[in-house]
């Protein structure tokens, strides 16, 4: 068993990541929080009677990451359900639907990605066929389309007539959205709990420490997020801050326990599926500039409604048009609540991906929190990528420009936008060093810290993300391959960085294989620990 997390734990013999002390080899957990940083020899004075040694055998301790932006149940869903992520036709997605049907399973499925495929996507009446009539919702990669059978529209009243409906393809907009919320209630309070709990056990396994879930009227409703907050508040797990993604809601946000009326407030859609909002038409859809679901009246409404009640307000926006709206709320509320209850409330922005130098301006001046997901680039981003189908190569080099981000002092925080890209935030760090446009590159620690200390600040805590004495003790041990590093973008970066004398902590070689998590530490307890971890039962 795990000792209490009021019991005093000394860990040596390993590497501590640690702004205290470059060179820290050991550290001390009590009560929750980090005591002590420092090194091997220091630490045998603070051994003693009730303390719990444990030899890290060379393990790195880092801060535990933080998920700054995921959707819990439709993880746990993409775990179960019919994964179509590696399908390259129609056919294959066909053939998985039948073999799903054959074999009795739920017709739900996720990451279907037409980007390349020559054939275009499924009609209905085959996914009729393959189905056996049964109800059928897949959902593309990034969640803001899906293919559905006839038998599931059936089941919504009205949802022909309404926005993005489609009578053969695939369904967006208002009309996903009515489908989508079909296939969910489909699960029952036990269901849910049962996807939450292995989602946040994907995340533990992988090192990540705290979750921001990003619950919304079309995501999973009200009952979703209260009972997900209700449940991890009790347990041992990785911690769950909830947002409440609707229009001038506060007090059902306040009543669910959500740390902010944010999130997934959809200002636009995504550039997947062409409903990301654009000032300039679609390159491979010339008369779309996609869907705008929110306008800037109603947007600097609820900033000034949330900024008023000192509750986070936030938007989903990724179209270049979607994110003018966002800023021009932000500044609408600076201009009627005053600047300084704006920084107060410290907003949120959700993928922000078009963003010009004005709007990265207005980011930094009103202090919001620009929460990215770097894999969005590595899986998308390039030349020859989704994003260069849909924008066109001029357009697509200006999209996640981290670095500029990082220089106007916007606060950053990463996530994944679970199911849309894997909980891999050694993928994220990687992603947005190694992003497509050199330009737009972070230094490694730069990335690290957005993904941690990032996180805790994007939920409005500042002590957190370090392991610094008072600090809360939520941490990871790390097998690593390969030495411990200081990498930078690019030769302009000074050369005093990557000086051993300077001092700069290493971080794991991103062009090594990732490091795996030993073990997860949430506020002094274990919530995940690999058999050969140091200090594991033996």
């Amino acid at each position: 068993m795990n000792p209490p997390a009021d019991d005093p734990v000394l860990l040596y013999g390993g590497v501590v990541y640690s702004p205290v002390d470059p060179f820290a080899t050991a550290m001390v957990v009590a009560a929750g929080q980090v005591a002590w940083v420092g090194s091997d020899s220091a630490a045998q004075t603070v051994a003693g009677p009730g303390v719990r040694v444990v030899d890290l055998r060379g393990a790195l301790v880092t801060p535990a990451f933080v998920d700054a932006h995921a959707h819990l149940t439709e993880t746990g869903l993409a775990r179960t359900c019919i994964d179509l992520r590696g399908a390259r036709s129609a056919e294959q997605v066909l053939d998985a639907v039948a073999a799903a049907a054959a074999a009795g399973r739920p017709l739900l499925g996720h990451g279907w990605d037409d980007t390349d495929w020559a054939a275009g996507v499924p009609t209905r009446a085959q996914l009729d066929r393959a189905g056996d009539g049964a109800p059928v919702y897949l959902s593309r990669v990034d969640v803001h389309s899906a293919l559905v059978s006839s038998r599931l529209v059936d089941r919504v009243p009205g949802v022909a007539q309404a926005d993005g409906w489609d009578p053969s393809g695939p369904l967006t907009r208002t009309a996903h959205a009515l489908v989508r919320r079909a296939s969910r209630d489909t699960l029952t309070r036990a269901d849910r709990r049962a996807l939450q709990a292995a989602a946040l056990a994907a995340a533990a396994a992988a090192g990540i420490g705290q979750v921001h879930e990003m619950a919304a009227p079309h995501v999973g409703g009200p009952d979703d997020l209260a009972d997900l907050l209700a449940w991890t508040s009790q347990a041992t797990g990785p911690r769950v801050v909830g947002y409440w993604g609707a229009l001038q809601d506060l007090d059902l946000a306040r009543a669910l326990g959500a740390r902010g009326c944010a999130g997934d407030l959809c200002i636009d859609g995504a550039l997947g599926s062409r409903t990301a909002a654009l000032r300039e038409p679609y390159a491979d859809a010339p008369s779309s500039r996609g869907a705008q679901y929110l306008h800037a009246e109603a947007a600097t409404a609820h900033v000034i409604a949330c900024t008023r009640a000192g509750m986070q307000a936030g938007f989903h926006a990724i179209g270049d048009a979607a994110v003018t709206t966002a800023v021009e709320a932000f500044r609408g509320a600076a201009q009627e609540c005053g600047r300084a209850a704006v920084l107060a409330a410290r907003h949120r922005l959700e993928h922000a991906e078009m963003l010009d130098e004005a709007a990265i301006a207005t980011l930094a001046d009103l202090g919001v929190v620009a929460s990215v997901q770097p894999a969005f680039d590595a899986a998308w981003g390039g030349e020859d990528g989704m994003y260069a189908r849909r924008l066109g190569v001029e357009r697509v080099g200006t999209l996640n420009p981290f670095a500029a981000l990082s220089r106007a002092g916007v606060m950053m925080a990463f996530g994944s936008d679970s199911p849309v890209t894997p909980l891999d935030p050694w993928g994220a760090v990687r992603a947005a060093a190694r992003h497509h446009v050199p330009s737009h590159r972070l230094t490694a620690r730069a990335a690290f810290s957005a993904h941690t200390r990032g996180g805790w600040r994007a939920a409005g805590r500042d002590d957190g993300g370090v392991l610094a004495p008072g600090a809360p003790a939520d941490y990871c041990l790390w097998e690593v391959a390969g030495d411990l590093v200081v990498q930078t973008p690019d030769d302009r970066v000074a050369a005093w960085s990557t000086d051993p004398r300077a001092g700069v902590p290493g971080l794991p070689d991103l062009d090594a294989p990732s490091p795996r998590c030993l073990h997860t530490v949430v506020g002094g307890r274990s919530v995940h620990m690999a058999a050969d971890a140091p200090g594991a039962p033996g």
